[in-house]
């Protein structure tokens, strides 16, 4: 059955023996029309802005971020929770002339003040416990049964 597929897919392929080679059979393909080049549209002043904030209170992610660009020059901002809880801010400026500057801030931890909550003193439980009367033993009573010594006679039923 092997010998059968492969020569099956000898068959399918369309390849013959030229010249003592296996040489496959091709079609003549058309030869690729050249595409002129696309030139892109450079924009001499790009302007931007966009803008995000997070504040998830179930899961406590906190994030924001502001950017625009006017021309070559971008300016923005963005904060974040950090691990420790404090806030960290980050004001940036990115121009031609001065490169990649960015100040970061950061603010303490912001702590929310815990509920006042009053002491509660419970009364200790008292268990209430019926009363049962009391078990005593039986009172151990000795009796003197007489004792007959004497032979058992017959009895000699009809």
């Amino acid at each position: 059955m092997a010998i059968g597929g492969i020569l099956a897919a000898f068959i399918a392929l369309n390849i013959f023996f030229c010249n003592g080679a296996l040489v496959p059979k091709l079609a003549p393909v058309a030869a690729a029309p050249v595409l002129a080049a696309k030139i892109e549209e450079f924009d001499a002043a790009p302007q931007y802005t966009f803008a995000y904030d997070v504040q998830d209170a179930l899961t406590g992610d906190s994030k924001a971020q502001y950017e625009t660009r006017n021309g070559d020059i971008v300016q923005g901002s963005y904060s974040l929770i950090e691990a420790d809880g404090t806030r960290r801010i980050v004001d940036y400026t990115a121009d031609p002339v001065n490169g990649f500057n960015a100040v970061v801030n950061r603010e303490p931890a912001v702590v929310a003040a815990a509920p006042i909550i009053a002491a509660v003193r419970a009364a200790p439980l008292v268990a209430i416990q019926p009363k049962l009367a009391g078990y005593t033993l039986p009172r151990a009573v000795a009796t003197r049964l007489p004792i007959n010594y004497s032979r058992a006679t017959p009895v000699v039923l009809p």
